[in-house]
């Protein structure tokens, strides 16, 4: 797949939380890192970042009757990106989930990024990072809904698999929605 100037790197949520030693951790997830700084270079100024960003209160939380033990609370290290991942080479990134009293796992729920691409005059959006089976699904799929034409990067995402299965499960809910895949392979500048 060649690069064109209207194409963006999405990369989504990969903060120190997701992976091996953080709150609500993915198991590999700090392997998405390397094939992701790998082709961020393909994209030029056109690489997008999201982040939870949660207060202390969050209602994800398992205290605020949520499902998830806290995470990515705003202003810690657990809520800093990965430390290995090539922070430079990121134009913009965008914080989710900020409000106490608000989900939200797709890097386009309230953070105006669907705009900043549209101004951008991104067409097209190759989304990696985690976990395949919450954020990243959830942000393909409303990448679809902004009428882009959306890209999963197979080897550069992991998933939190709270079932067996939920991340091909996920990967097939993107399939049918309209979400292409490859692999960073794939990829040509």
């Amino acid at each position: 797949m060649k690069i064109e100037p209207t194409d963006a790197l999405l990369i989504v949520d990969v903060q120190n939380t997701f992976c091996p030693g953080g709150t609500l951790p993915v198991a590999g997830g700090d392997q998405v890192v390397e094939p992701i700084n790998r082709v961020m270079p393909l994209f030029g100024d056109k690489v997008y970042a999201s982040q939870d960003w949660h207060p202390a209160d969050h209602v994800s939380f398992q205290g605020q009757g949520g499902v998830w033990p806290p995470h990515a609370v705003q202003g810690t290290d657990d809520a800093a990106l990965h430390p290995g991942l090539n922070r430079d080479g990121i134009g913009h990134l965008v914080q989710k989930g900020t409000r106490s009293d608000r989900d939200a796992y797709s890097a386009f729920d309230g953070t105006g990024l669907a705009e900043r691409l549209k101004a951008d005059g991104v067409r097209r959006i190759f989304v990696t990072g985690l976990a395949t089976d919450y954020c990243v699904k959830a942000s393909a799929l409303d990448a679809l809904q902004a009428g882009l034409q959306t890209v999963v990067l197979t080897d550069a995402i992991k998933a939190v698999d709270v079932q067996p299965g939920d991340g091909n499960k996920a990967l097939a809910e993107m399939q049918a929605g309209g979400v292409e895949s490859a692999t960073t392979a794939d990829l040509d500048g």
